[in-house]
C-alpha cells in the first residue's frame, strides 16, 4: 500500500488543490492531506476551520484523509507511514521553489519521494491569496473554490459576493 502526503495550507482549498487530491486519490492506495498548523498570523480560517472546509469537499473520496501537522513535512510523512509527498506546479517559479525544497527534503529523508502534477489548466492561475483578496471586493469564487468555501469565505470576510 502506497501512502502520500499532500501538505499545504489550504486558506482556504481551491478546487486547484481538489483537482491535485483527485488525481493523487486514482494513483495512490492512501493520500492524506497535511493540513499546516501554522500560527494565525496571516491565515484567514484557523486549522480547525480549514480541516473541515477540505474535509468537506473531499468527502467523496474514500482514500482521502485530512490530518493536522506541525514541523517539517518530511516527518509528518514518516509519521504516517507516506512514501511519497505531492505537490502541484503552476508555473516555473513554483517548480523553483519545489525544486530546492525537494532536494533539502531528500538530504533529511532519503526514504521519502516527491511527486509533482501540473495544475490543470483552468486553475493555473488560482491561488488561494489572490482568491481571498478578490472575495474581499465582494468578487465571485464560484468555480475557483468547492461551493462549501464561497460561503464560507465570504462569511468570514463579512461581504457579499457581487454576482453577474
Amino acid at each position: 500500500m502506497v501512502t502520500s502526503v499532500y501538505p499545504g495550507t489550504f486558506d482556504p482549498i481551491t478546487l486547484g488543490h481538489v483537482d491535485i487530491i483527485n488525481r493523487a486519490s486514482a494513483i495512490f492506495d492512501r493520500v492524506v492531506v497535511g493540513m499546516y498548523a501554522t500560527p494565525q498570523k496571516g491565515l484567514l480560517f484557523s486549522t480547525e476551520e480549514r480541516m473541515e472546509l477540505a474535509q468537506k469537499a473531499l468527502k467523496g473520496l474514500p482514500n482521502v484523509e485530512v490530518m493536522p501537522f506541525s514541523g517539517l513535512v518530511v516527518e509528518f510523512a514518516k509519521s504516517v507511514g507516506a512514501a511519497i509527498i505531492v505537490r502541484g506546479l503552476r508555473s516555473g517559479s513554483d517548480f523553483e521553489y519545489e525544486f530546492e525544497m525537494a532536494f533539502m527534503n531528500k538530504r533529511l529523508a532519503p526514504d521519502v519521494d516527491l511527486v509533482c502534477f501540473m495544475t490543470s489548466l483552468e486553475y493555473q492561475f488560482v491561488s488561494s491569496s489572490l482568491l481571498k483578496e478578490v472575495a474581499g471586493l465582494g468578487g465571485n469564487l464560484a468555480g475557483l473554490v468547492p461551493p462549501n468555501v464561497v460561503e464560507a469565505v465570504h462569511h468570514k470576510l463579512g461581504v457579499l459576493d457581487k454576482r453577474a
